[in-house]
Order: structure tokens, then sequence, then C-alpha cells
């Protein structure tokens, strides 16, 4: 049986998505092409539609190049013939394969070719700038969108890791010039790192009715609580969980997380899911699975209600 996925509509745009947004970072990497195939026909199966990926997941493993998240995607997209069913988001700036780093005309042309080819798609449904590049303007940037948008191989793009100054600088820049804008914001956010987003940001989003994609949703695996308190992280994302660990503010709100995960009989991650997916100012959080059952743990928080008292013990 199918999870209530509730679908959500993406900010401005025509998109209507999946309050869970699948994360495509250990496709080809922590997950080979057989488990990548596992986790996405879980989360077809449970109703999901939004996938999530870049140019250059996973380029940092050993003999990669990057492109190969994009790359099983497609060839799953094709096997299955569901395309038209799924919103698919990628991203360039980052310096994919054969590219250099930045958001100059030439990477986003050519990015947005080579993302085309390995996933086997006419069109993208929304196409990111990974990360500013304060060193190329803003006019170029959101002209060579704006290109691809009128070319039909982009529907709608979005800014990934901004400021609020330089989204809306962004923002103001594709205004005056009739330009294809920014119609979604991808933001590092989750129950223990909120500084970025909440503030400045979230204001600008919500003025500017920008939707909003969350990552880790997560905290790398640290929102789990599959980490022993205390101890070293193991595993390929140790590194990156760590940093929680090592965090006596963020080791007290894990213990939050789990009170209120064991109050209503779900796991840890369910919780830090559910609280996003109850805050207005977020669209969709972005979580990631290697497993089948972990896509079915994680759709299951779409109906995981919270109370008042559960979200002003999350989020003090």
């Amino acid at each position: 049986m199918k999870t209530s996925t509730r679908m959500r509509r993406l900010g401005h745009t025509d998109l209507e998505v999946c309050p869970l947004n699948l994360g495509g970072n250990p496709f080809g990497w922590t997950a080979d092409r057989d488990a990548t195939f596992a986790v996405l026909d879980a989360y077809r199966a449970a109703g999901g539609n939004f996938i999530d990926t870049a140019d250059v997941y996973s380029k940092w493993a050993p003999g990669h190049t990057g492109g190969e998240s994009e790359a099983l995607i497609g060839e799953w997209l094709a096997s299955r013939g569901c395309r038209d069913a799924f919103v698919v988001a990628t991203k360039v700036g980052m310096g994919g394969p054969g590219l250099g780093k930045g958001l100059s005309t030439d990477p986003i042309s050519r990015g947005c070719d080579a993302s085309l080819q390995r996933l086997g798609l006419e069109r993208i449904d929304l196409y990111y700038a990974h990360e500013d590049d304060p060193a190329t303007p803003l006019t170029e940037t959101m002209s060579a969108f704006d290109a691809l948008v009128r070319a039909g191989k982009v529907r709608w793009v979005g800014g990934s890791n901004y400021t609020a100054p330089r989204l809306k600088e962004a923002l103001e820049v594709a205004q005056q010039h009739g330009l294809a804008s920014y119609s979604v914001l991808q933001t590092r956010y989750n129950l223990v790192k909120r500084d970025e987003y909440e503030g400045a940001l979230m204001d600008l989003c919500t003025e500017r009715g920008l939707g909003v994609c969350t990552f880790p949703a997560l905290a790398s695996g640290f929102l789990t609580g599959k980490y022993p308190s205390g101890q070293k992280a193991t595993g390929a994302r140790a590194g990156n969980a760590q940093r929680y660990l090592d965090d006596p503010a963020a080791v007290a709100r894990l213990e939050h997380v789990r009170a209120v995960a064991t109050k209503h009989g779900v796991t840890p991650a369910q919780v830090a899911i559910a609280w996003q997916l109850h805050n207005p100012g977020v669209t969709t959080p972005i979580a990631s699975a290697t497993s089948a059952a972990q896509v079915q743990e994680l759709m299951a928080s779409i109906d995981l209600e919270l109370d008042a008292d559960d979200l002003q013990r999350l989020g003090a």
C-alpha cells in the first residue's frame, strides 16, 4: 500500500512534489547499481516522485569522475519507463566531468547538455546553481540559465548554498533583465544546523514565494541515532557525522529527538523529517537511503503528526 504523500507545490513553479525529496548522493557510491535500483523502486512504490542529484556525485570517490549518480538515475528511469511520473533535479557549478567550477556561461551550458545525456532526458525539471560564484557577474549566470529555459532544456532554475544578500541580488538581477529567475532554494538545514537558513534567508524565501529544499535532513546520519554518543563514527560518511558527535549541543538535541520518537513509537529519523515538514518555511527535506527498508522508514515520516509540545521540545 502506498504511503500518503500529500503532494506539495514547489514554490511558484508548476511542480507538484512529494514532501520527501530523495537524495541521489549515494547512488553509484555507497549504493551500487542494484542497491540504487532497489531504493528508487521502493521510493516509487511509496508514492515518491522527486529525485535530487548533481553532476559532481560522486566525484570524490576513488576512480570516479562525477556523473555516476545521474547515469544510474537515467538508466533506472529508462528501464522502468516512468520518466513522466518524476520530477528530476540536478545541479551545476562545482566542476562536473570535464567542467571547470563556477557559474559562467560555458560550464552552465555544457554542463546541462552533459547532464541531459547522462539522465536520458530531453528537459531537466529543476536545474540548480550548486553554489554561489561571486567571481562571475550575476547577469551572466542568470542569462545562461535563461537561455537554457528558452531552449526548452530546463523547466525551472534554483539556487543552492546562497546567502540571503546574494540570493536577493540574483532575484533582482533576473527581474531587472527579464530573465528566468530562481524559483527554488536548496539550503543546509536540519534540527542541529539551523543558523544558515533561519532568519534573513528564510524570510526572503517566504517573501518571494520560493520553494525550499533542505539538506542534509538527517545531519549526515547523526539524527538517525545510529552513531553511539562519545564514540568515533565509522563508515563512508563518518567525517560529516563526527562534527555533530563532537558538539555537546547537538548530542543534547538528539536526546530530545529520541524522547519524542519513543513517545510516538517511531524512529529518530522519522521525527527529524517530520519536524521539518511541520515548518512552513520548508517545502521538502532531502534525505538519502541505501536500502528499500530505509526508504520505507523515511516515507512514513510524512504521516507523523507532532503536537505542540513535541515541536516546542525539538525547536527550543
